[in-house]
């Protein structure tokens, strides 16, 4: 088993949007994935627990992995906490929209 820090840096923190692109890397994975914050311990295979933590900017998380190349994906999801998400405006939620 690997155990690595990683810090929220998503300015809007851990939200619906960069949960479900967490969740879907880690869907597949056959090893246990798990994180750990102040807020609780979740299974990132579930999107519900992801979000209801309500990781804000400057969070703190623990990732643990055990299994296959360990490590590499350890790496890999420390990197997607600390990731700067930029998602495009969605037309619903423009000002505009329905017009």
């Amino acid at each position: 088993m690997i155990e690595k820090s990683a810090t929220v840096q998503n300015s809007a923190g851990i939200h619906c949007r960069p949960s479900a692109v967490i969740v879907t890397a880690v869907i597949d994975y056959p090893g246990s994935v798990r994180m750990t914050c102040d807020a609780g311990e979740v299974d990132l295979r579930s999107l519900l627990s992801l979000v209801s933590l309500g990781l804000d900017a400057g969070s703190r998380v623990c990732i643990n992995v055990s299994g296959p190349d360990e490590e590499v994906f350890c790496d890999r999801l420390v990197e997607m906490f600390e990731r700067r998400y930029d998602f495009a405006e969605r037309l619903e939620d423009s000002p505009m929209a329905g017009y």
